[in-house]
């Protein structure tokens, strides 16, 4: 059956296993519980829930448009199909200090492993363009504050995202970084570093597991996972690829049978029906159907 044989527990030391090993954890996005299984089949370390890429799925830009409980919904019918540690982003905390702890609390109960919160003011802005700003650093540090008092598990990954290095500098981010990782964060989401050499700054200069963010179209430059070992990354993320990819094959398939009248063309670029109904385990449910209904009257 497609139920995650993990409970939420277990995956939340899962990663926190994965990052004690002081290797690079890749994670990319899932806009579907579909998706995650697929990337759980392809054998990488964790799952990304993007809030850009919910807010998109919604038709809505992310702008902090979505809600709690739709991120919280989401994340849990993702986490639900797949025993692969499930990372969540929460935008702001969806509120100030007291609004963060109820999202770091309900995210525990959805069986995230990890999630992080940002110190963009809110409404914020998607982390890659211009006009976004961003709190003082003590609201930050009381925002970082609130998620680690409200867990109940010592082992959720509360990861601090700046987005200061776009608005007030490179030596202002990671002065930022240090001072949510004094206020308890387990890791720092360094959103929009240039290159490596903003890296090699981070780097050295952060004491804690750093998050890259490989988005497409962005600031930053794209780099291979191999680059982010050696430059010292915790976590790679990928959080909008395979919706990009959808979207991209959705619009061509549309184009082919708005001009032929016919998706004959496409088939072979399809996935079959045989191997959709060997992602989704149909065997597994035949079986079980017919072990609980195997009698005869």
């Amino acid at each position: 059956m497609v139920f995650s044989k993990q409970t939420g527990t277990q995956k939340r030391a899962n990663l926190k296993a994965l990052l004690a090993e002081k290797r690079l954890v890749r994670a990319p996005g899932a806009f579907s519980p579909l998706v995650a299984m697929e990337i759980e089949n392809h054998g990488f370390d964790a799952v990304y829930v993007s809030g850009a890429v919910l807010s998109a799925d919604l038709g809505l830009p992310d702008i902090g448009l979505t809600t709690l409980s739709e991120v919280a919904d989401r994340a849990e019918q993702i986490a639900r199909v797949t025993d692969l540690p499930c990372i969540v982003d929460c935008d702001t905390g969806f509120g100030e200090p007291m609004s963060v702890a109820r999202t770091v609390r309900m995210m525990e109960d959805r069986g995230i492993a990890a999630l992080h919160i940002e110190d963009q003011v809110n409404p914020k802005r998607c982390g890659h363009l211009d006009g976004k700003a961003v709190v003082p650093a003590e609201d930050m540090v009381r925002r970082v504050k609130a998620a680690v008092d409200a867990r109940s598990d010592a082992n959720l990954v509360i990861i601090a995202r700046t987005d200061a290095r776009e608005i007030e500098g490179l030596d202002a981010m990671i002065a930022r970084a240090n001072a949510y990782v004094q206020a308890g964060a387990d890791a720092i989401f360094a959103e929009a570093l240039h290159d490596a050499d903003d890296w090699t700054r981070a780097r050295a200069e952060i004491d804690a597991p750093l998050l890259a963010n490989m988005t497409e179209f962005g600031k930053s430059e794209l780099l291979s996972a191999a680059e982010l070992a050696d430059l010292g990354a915790s976590i790679v993320i990928y959080p909008v690829t395979m919706l990009r990819l959808a979207m991209k094959a959705v619009g061509s398939a549309l184009d082919e049978i708005a001009r032929t009248g016919t998706q004959r063309a496409l088939v072979d670029r399809m996935q079959t029906r045989q191997e959709l109904y060997d992602l989704l385990r149909y065997a597994d449910y035949n079986r079980f159907d017919q072990g609980l209904y195997n009698f005869r009257l």
